[in-house]
């Protein structure tokens, strides 16, 4: 169990270079937008997003952390997170891929994900999933406010995509940031109201639901990162970096450009 005296609390001078590194990050997804197309190698995509962050003074945080060989990470269809890119991986019409982005600016982490839809023929299944998948982190956002726990957030995930015949999956978790890229707390996706740490004032963390079309099970491949499910069935995630405030909350990675719904369905 994370134990609150671990736990950085933030003030509004950190918010500010937060804040800015959350822009970059989300910027740098809306850059990729017009690239994530059928025929596309998704190492391609990764050196766009380098130069696109270097550019801008900043570091991909993930390049040879702890061993990772890329600057982002591309998880495409059953993958649910950190895909490597590979030039040998071409992109195809009706693919769903996330693009999971974490810079470094001035010393501060800026860490977000998205969907995106590959061509213009996404199965309504896969669309339905990416649909779910971002409701779920939007009825997670609702229920962080200072006193609520993290169990609030687990179940507000949880209830909502079971709800919707889909799966939560219980191997990877948010976490907090801000200096460092990983620091307490966890953040689970699945819980119970009212259990777990209760949220403070400066906690800053992730929410990045993953979610299933099929059950939560995955498994490790060969190459040490990337995880699939196990079924073979689609999987889905979107993330944003946030603070808690007195007012509630403050999302620091929404899109610049409005581009983060673009995968929408009726569900």
């Amino acid at each position: 169990m994370d134990n609150t005296s671990r736990i950085t609390l933030y003030d509004e001078s950190d918010f500010r270079g937060l804040r800015r590194a959350g822009q970059l990050a989300a910027a740098c997804l809306d850059f990729i937008e017009p690239h994530v197309v059928p025929g596309v190698n998704t190492e391609k995509l990764n050196d766009l997003c380098d130069g696109f962050i270097r550019d801008h003074d900043a570091i991909p945080a993930p390049l040879n952390y702890r061993g990772f060989p890329k600057s982002i990470c591309t998880s495409v269809n059953r993958v649910i997170c950190h895909g490597i890119p590979s030039k040998n991986h071409l992109l195809r019409e009706g693919d769903i891929i996330n693009i999971d982005v974490t810079v470094i600016l001035d010393g501060w982490h800026g860490d977000t994900s998205r969907m995106y839809g590959v061509g213009d023929k996404i199965p309504l299944k896969a669309r339905r999933l990416c649909t779910v998948t971002w409701n779920s982190l939007n009825f997670a956002l609702d229920a962080v406010r200072p006193g609520a726990t993290l169990g609030d957030i687990g179940h507000a995930i949880q209830h909502y995509a079971e709800g919707m015949r889909m799966s939560v999956v219980r191997d990877f978790v948010g976490h907090g940031i801000g200096r460092k890229f990983h620091e307490p707390p966890h953040v689970f996706h699945f819980g119970n109201p009212g259990k777990g740490l209760a949220l403070l004032v400066g906690m800053v963390f992730t929410i990045e639901p993953m979610v299933n079309f099929g059950k939560p099970h995955g498994k490790m491949l060969s190459d040490g990162w990337t995880a699939v499910t196990q079924d073979r069935t689609l999987s889905a995630q979107y993330e944003h970096m946030l603070a808690v405030t007195k007012d509630g909350l403050e999302v620091f990675t929404h899109s610049p450009l409005g581009l983060q719904d673009k995968l929408n369905a009726n569900v």
